[in-house]
C-alpha cells in the first residue's frame, strides 16, 4: 500500500464531511431507492460523486465499490479497491441526528489495508492502516477487557433472539447506534465491549471499521468466527462479531452454529440504514 493511502482517505473523509454538513438539518431531498434498499438523499449522492472524483483521480488503477455507485465488475481484477459508504446512517442523517459517518476503506486483495470512519457532526475521526495503530483523532485506542456477563453490546433486538444462541441469549446490556461503521469504532476504543449482527452486512458498512477494530486489538469476524474477506463478487459478509479476543471467543462459543440454524447460512441482504 502506498504510504500516502491513509492520508488520502483522511483528506477525502473530511471533505465528505464538509459536503454532508451543508445538507444536514436543512431538509435535503430524500427518496426511496426501492427493493428494500431504503432511503437516499441528495447529500449521499453529492458526497459519493465528490469521493469518486477525488479518489479515482488519485488512484486510477484502484477498483471502486460504493453503496451509491453502480457496481463495476472490473474491481474484482484490481489489486487494490476502494470500498466506500458515502453516508453510513442515512436515516439518522435525515432525522438530524449526529450519529452518521463516512466510511472509507482500501483493500489489497481481500484484506483491508487502510480505513477511515469520520463523524463530521461530532468532529471525530477514526483511522488505521494495516501496519499501524488504530487512532481516534490522532490518539491510540484500545478495546475493553470486559467478559460476557454484563457486556455492553451494540446490536439490534433481533440479534438477541434465542434462535441465535445455545439456550438463552447471553446476559448482556444492549445498546444501538445508527451507523454500523461507528459501532465498530466504539468497540475499538472501549466505549462499548462488542458489536454483532446476525444479519448479513454490506462490505461498505464494515470494511473500514473492521480494520480499525483489528488494529486496536479486537477480533473482527463473521458469525462462524472466520476473518471477514472483502471485495467479493457479492459484497456481503455473513454477519459480524467484533470484540476483544476473550469476549469474542465467548460470544462465538455461545452462538448457535451457523449451519445448525434453520436454513443454514443467511443470504438475504441486510435492511438498509
Amino acid at each position: 500500500m502506498p504510504a500516502s493511502d491513509l492520508a488520502l482517505l483522511e483528506q477525502a473523509a473530511h471533505e465528505a464531511g464538509e459536503i454532508a454538513l451543508r445538507y444536514w438539518r436543512r431538509e435535503p431531498r430524500v427518496w426511496d431507492k426501492g427493493d428494500g434498499a431504503g432511503p437516499v438523499t441528495e447529500a449521499d449522492l453529492a458526497v459519493n460523486a465528490h469521493l469518486e472524483r477525488l479518489l479515482r483521480r488519485a488512484r486510477p488503477d484502484y477498483g471502486w465499490l460504493s453503496e451509491e455507485s453502480a457496481d463495476d465488475p472490473a474491481r474484482l481484477q484490481a489489486e487494490h479497491c476502494f470500498i466506500i459508504d458515502p453516508i453510513d446512517g442515512t436515516r439518522a442523517f435525515i432525522d438530524g441526528q449526529v450519529g452518521f459517518s463516512h466510511a472509507l476503506a482500501i483493500t489489497r486483495g481481500d484484506r483491508v489495508v487502510a480505513g477511515v470512519v469520520h463523524l463530521p457532526a461530532q468532529r471525530t475521526t477514526y483511522a488505521a492502516s494495516a501496519d499501524g495503530p488504530a487512532l481516534r483523532d490522532g490518539k491510540p485506542i484500545a478495546p475493553s477487557a470486559q467478559g460476557l456477563r454484563g457486556a455492553r453490546v451494540l446490536t439490534s433486538k433481533a440479534s438477541l433472539d434465542p434462535v441465535h444462541w445455545r439456550g438463552a441469549a447471553p446476559p448482556v446490556k444492549r445498546s444501538f447506534r445508527p451507523s454500523l461503521a461507528w459501532r465498530l469504532c466504539l468497540v475499538a476504543d472501549g466505549q462499548f465491549d462488542a458489536t454483532l449482527s446476525t444479519r448479513p452486512a454490506w462490505e461498505w458498512d464494515v470494511a473500514a471499521g473492521s480494520l480499525i477494530a483489528a488494529r486496536a486489538g479486537c477480533l473482527a469476524s463473521d458469525l462462524s468466527g472466520a476473518p471477514m474477506r472483502f471485495n467479493a463478487a457479492r459484497p456481503l459478509t455473513d454477519g459480524l462479531v467484533v470484540a476483544a479476543p476473550a469476549l469474542h471467543r465467548q460470544l462465538i462459543a455461545a452462538m448457535t452454529p451457523r449451519m445448525a440454524m434453520p436454513g443454514g447460512r443467511v443470504d438475504a441482504p441486510p435492511p438498509a440504514d
